[in-house]
């Protein structure tokens, strides 16, 4: 149903396209983008700029969806049946004096008139910045394959998402890298658990136990059952191929690390919980990126050294959530390498399971000493056991930090 102006606001922060309103400010139709002449006219609020009392009514200057910020227009209270967007004004307003303004927390009152254009223009800008990462989040959960959902939050600063960078839920392989890789045999068991399975094939330990928990030491692989075994998706040996079924939430951390995750939903001690991955590169071509990556500061190098080092993952610009985990020197998360239709022991898939039981919203975090672990986080510097360069102070905040990441 067309909505008047002003009547009913949408809570939910949805993708803005400027041709949308290039059109309705051209009067125009165009039904591939949404715009028809039934909704040509119609009034959503998206967001609130700014607030003053005019003759003694509360006005608010609104942001109308799908029309440019010329159409902005002052609408009182009682055009606004949007509670939620109400309150988040008044949260972005109340986070801007006392967290960013300390020195001003006496400059609210109840009977203000006007906004200082500073305030306004931050609350603008909180704004601008939900709906850039509320795109971003739905374009993470379209593209990712495991089960959980994933969630971006930053109530911390006006930083929005990572610019160049790319969700994948598999190795991108560089070329001349073939990272996708064909089983020759497989098992055939009918349980897994009591068969000869393709871990005994393999001369290892099976890796898991009867609740799919890992059960072998840090340091010894993983082999799972590949698309030519005779057992089901439900056979017992088939974790890590699965996908994670957490939800987890990409959060901005505030204590200067940038992005960080964590986690929406208990998780067991030693349960899979993501694979790390991105574009598969020659160890060479690591080293021609890492001297670059020092220039800058950061990069995503980890070298896939079970047997070999002639490859590097490198997550800089290609990869799933696993891009967004810090490092911690007490981690609650631990590096196996795994095998399933790829044999090849130079190309492990690199599997993150946990190290004890993790709450609900505790933070993930890895040891980047690890053997075979790479740096993670998203303002790091290279810290692949092969490529040692820079010195770098650890802010983990672990009782036991070591002070240093390397």
């Amino acid at each position: 149903m067309a909505a008047a102006r002003g009547a009913w606001c949408v809570p939910c922060l949805a993708s803005i396209e400027t041709l949308q309103e290039f059109c309705r400010k051209e009067m125009l139709t165009c039904t591939s983008i949404g715009i028809t002449k039934k909704n040509l006219n119609n009034y959503e609020v998206e967001y609130l700029c700014d607030y003053r009392i005019e003759k003694g009514v509360e006005k608010f200057l609104v942001k109308w969806k799908g029309w440019p910020e010329s159409s902005n227009s002052w609408e009182p209270t009682r055009n606004l049946k949007c509670p939620t967007l109400l309150k988040q004004f008044y949260s972005d307003l109340y986070k801007y004096f006392y967290a960013l303004k300390p020195n001003k927390k006496g400059v609210i009152k109840n009977n203000i008139k006007s906004l200082d254009p500073s305030l306004s223009d931050y609350i603008v800008k909180k704004a601008k910045q939900r709906i850039v990462l509320r795109r971003w989040e739905e374009e993470l959960n379209r593209k990712k394959s495991h089960s959980g959902m994933l969630f971006v939050e930053n109530v911390v600063d006006l930083e929005g998402p990572p610019i160049d960078f790319y969700y994948i839920n598999d190795y991108k392989a560089s070329p001349g890298v073939n990272t996708l890789g064909e089983a020759i045999v497989g098992c055939e068991c009918s349980d897994c658990f009591k068969g000869k399975c393709c871990p005994t094939e393999a001369g290892v330990l099976f890796a898991y136990n009867e609740h799919k928990q890992i059960k072998i030491p840090p340091g010894r692989p993983i082999y799972e059952c590949n698309s030519r075994c005779k057992c089901g998706p439900d056979c017992p040996n088939r974790v890590v191929q699965k996908g994670p079924p957490y939800s987890l939430c990409i959060f901005r951390t505030d204590n200067g690390r940038g992005w960080g995750v964590r986690t929406l939903q208990k998780i067991k001690k030693n349960s899979f919980v993501m694979e790390y991955v991105g574009e598969v590169i020659t160890s060479e071509e690591a080293e021609r990126r890492g001297q670059q990556y020092d220039s800058r500061g950061i990069t995503y190098l980890f070298d896939l050294d079970y047997e070999a080092d002639e490859f590097t993952v490198d997550a800089a610009r290609y990869g799933n959530v696993s891009h967004f985990v810090n490092h911690s020197c007490d981690p609650n998360l631990q590096v196996f390498n795994v095998f399933i239709d790829n044999l090849d022991v130079r190309l492990p898939r690199i599997a993150l399971f946990s190290t004890r039981s993790i709450k609900a919203g505790e933070e993930l975090t890895f040891d980047y000493q690890m053997k075979g672990s790479g740096d993670l986080s998203t303002d790091s510097i290279d810290m692949s056991p092969a490529k040692k360069r820079v010195r770098i102070a650890c802010r983990c905040g672990a009782a036991t930090c070591r002070g240093f990441l390397n």
